[in-house]
This record gives structure tokens, C-alpha cells and sequence, in this order.
């Protein structure tokens, strides 16, 4: 075991390589949720694959995603954070070389459910590995950096798609989607095992504290409930009929019993008293609500561009990249204020991005055709730099407060959130987009390669879905904005004359 100096010594030795290799990971992982949307037209052309099938590509990532992150985050903290990354990030690469030699429907879609696995696995380890490695303004910095890379990745995700379908070709290019990954991987794993810190490495007193049990029976039952909820939510679409709503108050109870049961367990798989801490539980909330609407305008803008403009993949793309940038750039600023700022930095974002929602809403209104995507520029730069002041920022003020032995596990919880708010998004605002348009959007997902040009008034009708569709996403982010200011208030009435530099951990 190191020694308090010694470890202090390796720290600011190692800890950028470390960083670096752990937003590496992070990258990978969250790009692949937002990179096959604009590779499912050359999915259905290269694989004869149904909207079913496409549906299920993309569903049983989000679905095997969601699933593991608590578990994989509790994993980490009791048996080292390095090894659980190592294992995600192998998998992960294995998983997207057996995805890019799928030879039918059915492969993919098990390929996609293990790489899901995969991803819930690494994903929790990067906020748990920064939470290790950093401390006050250090950490802002470094979850600042991770925001950027979670920015880019969602919002990047599109363009470099359409780049590789570009190159590949329609029949063939989605493949390339996910043999991107392949030497990324290869390339990243040996640096994981010499850059990040071992559970030697850890702190003597972490380690003493560490969970020690899986709690298995709590697992389950989060697990299940996590399940039960996603399922009609990315399934709103193809599952047609009433039934696969009553799935949600089942999910419900289970979250109940759930409940009930950690607050008997001595090592529970998640410790309930991090809930009342303000900054977690309302941090969480919030990001549930932002990336409710955040998820959900690329998958309307996406189809908007290719399925009823009949753009190609590559301009679907680049139509997003301002966002991308905006978001990237802002990500980084905001880690260096949000120890001083705190929430009401987040609020700020917040701002920036509802204007910028409603500026892309009146710009898709006056410029409703084939150059939307210019006209959209300029307002998504602003709701992307706004955005890039909301995810870093919360992030490290909903895990300020967490204790470092927990920091895998609470940050998997607070990506649940996430994955859980990204599929109401996509559930709510996919009700309302598809339901403008002819039959309910029942050819929204059977385009070819995009190419083709829809009529006028096929155009027209896509672009009101489109308007529609962003309205409900402004009122996601409104929630979310609400959610800060009442975080802002209740701090405010609790120290009413704490200075900037006198908050603690961004609060």
C-alpha cells in the first residue's frame, strides 16, 4: 500500500495520462449511442433488416446499457475501478468487431445487447477513476473535460457516421461505424493498465470502506425495475397497443420494494443516504429532465433531415456539428468555474440552451426545406455552448458531496438517470413528432440512403412534426431549469450571505 506522500507524488505524475485514457473510454462508449441513428438506413439496406429490426439496434443497446451501470458501479468500488474499466473496455471492443461482421438481423442485434453490456460497464468507472484521482477545483477541471467529451460524443456521434457510411458505401458503411472502435480499443487497453491506478493504489481508508458484498437481491430487483420501465419507453414506437404501458407501474413497485429493501441491508447496493444530500438528489433529477430533451433532438433533427428531407447521412451530420462544437468548447470552461459558480453556472447553461431551442424553433419555421440546416446553425452554437455549461458542471456537484469509496456507484445511478431521462425524451417527444405526420410515421424509419427528395408538401409536413417535436424538448429543458433555480433558491435562503469563493465543492 502507498504511502499518503507516495500516492500524492504518483497522483500529479500520473493522473492527465490516467484522465485521458478514461475519457478515451467514455467516448467510445456514449458516441455509439448517437452514431448508428444515421447508419439504420444503411443497416436496412445492407442486412434486408425490418423496422423491427433496426428498432431492436438500437433499443438493446440502451436497454443492456441502462441495466448494468449501478451493479458495474458497485463493482468497481469494491474490487478496483482499473480492473472493471478493463473489462468494459475489452468487451466493448470485442463486441463492436462481432457487430461489424454481423451477416444478418439477429447477430447485430445480440452483438448491440452485449455492447450495451459492455458500455454500462466502463461508463460508471470514469466518473469513479476522476472522483479518485481529483479533488476540489482539480475535478471540476477534469469532469469539465468529460463533459466535452460527452458533448462531442452525442453530438459528433452523426457526422462521423455519415463520414464512414460516406466512404463504405450504403450497403456496407455501417459496418465501419463499428469497426471504429476496434483499434481505439486495442490501443487504449494497454494504456489502462499502465495509467490508471490500481486498488493497491487506492486510499487505505477507501479501501477499509469499500462495499464488500454485491447485494445481489437488490441488484435484481433495480435491475428489473430499470428494465421494466425502459422497455415501453424505447419500444413506444413499434410495440403497438396499451398493454406495454402497464409495464411502467409495475416498474413502479419494483422500484418500491427496491427501496424498502436497501434501507434494511448493511451493505446495500446503493446507499439511500446520498439522496439527501441536496446536491445528489436534485443534481440527478436534473439531469434526468436535460437529457430527456438533450437525446431527444438529435433523433428528431436526424430524421427530419434524412427521412423527410431526404438529405444524406453525412449532411444530417454536419447539420448537428455546431451543437457538437458549442458544447465541446463550453465543457471545458465551465469545469474551471463551476467550483466558484456552482449551480447557478448550470442555470445560466440552462438559459443559453432554451434560447437557443427556441431560436433553432424559429429558424426551422422560416427556413422549412433543404437549407434548415444552415438556417439552424447559429441558435444550435448557442443551445450547444449552453449545454456544455449544464452537463459537466451538474455532474460535478451532484457527485461534490459523494464519498470517494461510493463514487462508481453513485455515478452509475446518476447515468441511470440519464439513460432513463433519454428514453422518455425520446418516448415523448417521438409521440408527438410522429403522430404529425401521414399514418403516424409508419415509413419514418424505412428510408434508403436519404437520398431521395420529398415532394413540397411532404417537406412542409415533416418540418411541422419537426417544430413539434422541439416544443416538447424546450419544455424538457424548461423542467430542468426549474429544477436548478429551486437548487439556487434553497441554497441561497440557507446561506444568504455565502460568497462565491466561500461555497464548498461547487455548491
Amino acid at each position: 500500500m502507498l504511502t499518503t506522500a507516495e500516492a500524492s507524488q504518483s497522483e500529479k505524475l500520473d493522473r492527465r495520462p490516467a484522465l485521458f485514457v478514461c475519457l478515451v473510454g467514455g467516448f467510445m462508449t456514449l458516441l455509439d449511442v448517437s452514431i448508428v441513428n444515421v447508419a439504420l438506413p444503411s443497416i436496412r439496406s445492407g442486412l434486408n433488416a425490418s423496422a423491427d429490426d433496426l428498432q431492436w439496434v438500437l433499443s438493446g443497446y440502451a436497454l443492456a446499457f441502462g441495466l448494468v451501470l449501478v451493479p458495474a458501479g458497485r463493482l468497481g468500488d469494491a474490487h478496483g475501478r482499473r480492473l472493471m474499466f478493463m473489462v468494459g473496455l475489452a468487451s466493448f471492443t470485442l463486441t463492436s468487431a462481432l457487430a461489424g461482421v454481423a451477416t444478418g438481423a439477429l447477430w447485430l442485434i445480440a452483438a448491440r445487447f452485449a455492447q450495451g453490456l459492455a458500455s454500462g460497464t466502463l461508463s460508471p468507472q470514469v466518473a469513479g477513476l476522476i472522483q479518485q484521482l481529483y479533488r476540489g477545483a482539480a475535478r471540476g477541471r477534469a469532469f469539465g473535460l468529460l463533459g466535452a467529451a460527452i458533448g462531442i460524443s452525442t453530438a459528433v456521434g452523426p457526422l462521423l457516421g455519415g463520414l464512414l457510411i460516406a466512404a463504405g458505401g450504403t450497403a456496407d458503411g455501417w459496418r465501419w461505424v463499428f469497426y471504429v472502435n476496434v483499434p481505439i480499443g486495442l490501443i487504449a487497453l494497454p494504456a489502462a493498465w499502465r495509467l490508471l491506478p490500481s486498488q493497491s493504489e487506492r486510499d487505505e481508508d477507501e479501501v477499509r470502506d469499500a462495499p464488500k458484498g454485491l447485494d445481489a437481491v437488490g441488484i435484481a430487483l433495480l435491475g428489473s425495475a430499470v428494465v421494466l420501465l425502459l422497455v415501453p419507453l424505447v419500444e413506444a414506437q413499434q410495440w403497438s397497443g396499451w398493454f406495454k404501458w402497464l409495464l411502467i407501474p409495475v416498474a413502479f413497485l419494483l422500484f418500491a420494494a427496491f427501496t424498502a429493501w436497501e434501507r434494511r441491508q448493511q451493505e446495500p447496493a446503493v446507499n439511500l443516504r446520498l439522496f439527501s444530500r441536496r446536491s445528489f438528489s436534485l443534481g440527478t433529477a436534473l439531469a434526468l429532465a436535460y437529457f430527456a430533451g438533450f437525446t431527444a433532438l438529435f433523433f428528431i433533427f436526424t430524421l427530419y433531415l434524412q427521412n423527410g428531407l431526404g438529405r444524406s447521412a453525412l449532411i444530417a451530420g454536419l447539420a448537428i456539428t455546431p451543437f457538437a462544437v458549442g458544447s465541446a468548447g463550453a465543457a471545458a470552461v465551465g469545469g474551471r468555474l463551476v467550483e466558484r459558480a456552482g449551480r447557478p453556472l448550470v442555470a445560466i447553461g440552462l438559459v443559453a440552451v432554451v434560447v437557443g431551442l427556441g431560436g433553432t424553433l424559429i429558424a426551422a419555421r422560416a427556413v422549412a426545406g433543404p437549407d434548415v440546416g444552415w438556417a439552424t446553425a447559429a441558435p444550435l452554437l448557442l443551445a450547444g455552448i449552453g449545454s456544455g455549461l449544464v452537463i459537466a458542471p451538474n455532474q460535478t456537484i451532484t457527485l461534490s458531496e459523494v464519498p470517494v469509496r461510493e463514487a462508481s456507484t453513485a455515478a452509475g445511478v446518476l447515468q441511470t438517470s440519464q439513460r432513463i431521462g433519454s428514453a422518455i425524451g425520446v418516448a415523448a417527444v417521438g409521440v408527438v413528432f410522429f403522430a404529425a405526420l401521414p399514418g403516424g410515421g409508419a415509413s419514418a424509419g424505412s428510408s434508403g440512403s436519404g437520398s431521395r427528395q420529398p415532394g413540397t408538401g411532404a417537406a412542409q409536413t415533416w418540418s411541422t412534426a419537426f417544430e413539434r417535436g422541439l416544443t416538447v424538448i424546450i419544455v424538457l429543458v424548461g423542467v430542468a431549469l426549474l429544477i436548478a433555480l429551486a437548487d439556487v433558491i434553497a441554497e441561497r435562503r440557507e446561506h444568504p450571505h455565502r460568497s462565491e469563493s466561500d461555497r464548498p465543492n461547487g455548491r
